[in-house]
């Protein structure tokens, strides 16, 4: 606990630094990064003519660090999924092999979710990578992102079936509420968070969003009686909580950039948000699509109770739950003077960092964690909300 004091003193003083500006000192700072080899291509940064010159603003260094952090933690769920889930390779981490089972009855969604897998967790390791060197490259402090990163918070246990690695992890894919009112959301043609912020968007799958829900069998128990081409319900049940929590996490993406991309000063830090958000955007429209193929079921989990039942969302369903449409119905947006507009949504800036945590406190994500970690994600939240777009 002395050690993770003393990372955390030495984060925050980063961050008292930060916060009384960059100019001062930042050929010394700049100096020093270069001699650590952290510099990235720093002399490739402005090739083609953006606004990238300088040292950023605390505002915008205040911005990429949540994103990086948030992507850490995409990075480390992601990886629990490719580990049993995804197509087997050693391109951003060690293959494992794999759990057939789970894939298998991942497939029963779509026959190319394994790949789909894959590469996003692939773009997320590259998120998370960029935004650090871009960070270093520009002498912003990295300490709580990189503290994050570490070891210091990879304490959870994770899978111990077949195809986990078996490591530390940030985040828990084992005890989930997963809020599915995306789904209704963005099938709404006559309400938008952003200008009814107290509208409850009904759920598309019931009971997922209370109780303690797997989307990853935690052991091998949660695989038996499966076989190739017919899993059980219960894990057919676990296969298609992650399906649903797939889009759900990449739905946070998709309006996270957006909103903070509206607090940036320099034109390269717009840059930056307005070309990683878009991917972040495919990749929830494809989850989308492939959550409305799960099959109907009831399941109660053994080791937590909790009951969930999938409907056919293919078939007699009203437009709020029809599955194909998965294109964003046209809404109010900014006042309902103006016709409705096909958009992401919210898009809504203010306490657009604070409020990603909260939903992912809420989702299970971070059951297990300690206060320590809870304190640098808050942090790094509040530091992002409160940036300011300066204008000269």
């Amino acid at each position: 606990m002395s050690r993770l004091r003393n990372s955390r003193e030495d984060a925050a003083s980063r961050r008292s630094f930060l916060k009384t500006g960059l100019a001062a000192g930042s050929a010394a700072v700049g100096a020093g990064i270069l001699a650590s080899g952290s510099s990235l291509f720093a002399e490739d940064l402005d090739d083609e003519g953006d606004d990238g010159g300088g040292q950023l603003t605390r505002g915008d260094a205040s911005i990429l660090r949540f994103l990086a952090a948030a992507e850490i933690l995409e990075s480390d769920l992601w990886e629990q999924y490719w580990e049993l889930g995804g197509v087997q390779d050693n391109e951003f981490a060690k293959a494992t092999g794999g759990n057939p089972l789970y894939t298998d009855a991942l497939t029963i969604l779509d026959m190319d979710m394994p790949q789909y897998i894959h590469d996003n967790t692939d773009d997320e390791f590259s998120h998370s990578a960029f935004l650090r060197a871009y960070l270093a490259s520009k002498g912003a402090s990295t300490a709580d992102i990189d503290l994050l990163n570490g070891p210091t918070f990879r304490t959870l246990q994770g899978s111990t079936a077949e195809g986990s690695s078996g490591k530390g992890r940030l985040t828990n894919l084992t005890q989930l509420s997963v809020d599915t009112s995306f789904w209704t959301r963005y099938r709404s043609s006559d309400n938008n968070p952003d200008l009814d912020p107290g509208h409850v968007f009904p759920q598309a799958v019931k009971g997922l969003n209370v109780g303690q829900h797997p989307a990853i069998p935690r052991s091998n128990a949660d695989t038996a009686g499966s076989t190739i081409g017919h899993a059980t319900d219960h894990l057919k049940a676990i296969a298609f909580t992650a399906g649903f929590h797939f889009a759900f996490i990449e739905q946070g993406g998709t309006s996270l950039y957006p909103s903070l991309a509206q607090r940036v000063t320099n034109g390269q830090v717009l840059r930056i948000l307005l070309s990683i958000g878009p991917t972040e955007t495919m990749h929830f429209q494809t989850w989308h699509d492939k959550a409305g193929n799960a099959t109907p079921l009831t399941d109660t989990d053994p080791i937590t109770k909790a009951t969930v039942t999938f409907v056919d969302l293919t078939k007699n369903q009203p437009e709020l739950l029809q599955a194909n449409l998965i294109m964003p119905e046209p809404c109010p947006f900014l006042s309902r003077k103006f016709p409705r507009c096909s958009i992401i949504r919210p898009t809504q800036t203010k306490g657009a960092a604070t409020g990603v945590v909260s939903a992912f406190a809420a989702d299970g994500l971070f059951i297990g964690q300690n206060k320590e970690f809870f304190e640098l994600l808050r942090d790094l939240a509040t530091d992002a909300d409160a940036a300011r777009r300066e204008i000269d």
